[in-house]
């Protein structure tokens, strides 16, 4: 049972990333992404009643279009202003997480990573240590708000709720 999310997952993202639904492109996926599952279900999925569950599918997906769309999208006309203006102020913060499953401190952390302006250094059990090309405050518990609420909310009612 282990395998039927990775299955899922790598199926959806194959049609997504080849763009089309032709037949063969249908077989391939289906193929393709059995394997995976085969492959590696058993090292990715600790619950599968959990991976299978609408709800979490749901929130992944509303999560990564509102990380695209909206996100993504103000932190990098934050960044452009920034360099045309040349107004930055630095700096590697201590804040702190609030996520405790594995992956959803994999999410966060990548979602700070990826958002322009916020690099993810390092992360412990407590803490995540983020490059902000603007600290607006060195109090951890202000930073987590401006850093990674969002992203632990979304993370929290994916892999936690």
């Amino acid at each position: 049972m282990r395998f039927l999310p990775v299955t899922l997952l790598a199926f959806i993202l194959y049609i997504i990333i080849t763009g089309s639904a032709t037949p063969y492109d249908i077989i391939t996926g289906a193929i393709t992404a059995v394997v995976a599952g085969l492959l590696f279900g058993r090292y990715l999925v600790k619950n599968p009643q959990k991976a299978l569950n609408p709800a979490r599918w749901v929130a992944m997906v509303a999560y990564f279009i509102k990380y695209i769309t909206v996100i993504e999208l103000k932190a990098h006309l934050d960044v452009i202003k920034r360099i045309i203006s040349g107004e930055t102020n630095p700096g590697i913060i201590k804040v702190p997480i609030t996520v405790k499953d594995e992956y959803a401190k994999f999410l966060v952390a990548n979602s700070i990573t990826n958002t322009p302006g916020t690099v993810t250094v390092y992360m412990d059990d407590e803490y995540a240590y983020v490059n902000w090309i603007d600290v607006k405050t060195r109090d951890p518990d202000e930073a987590r708000r401006e850093i990674l609420e969002e992203f632990e909310k979304h993370a929290k009612r994916i892999f936690e709720g």
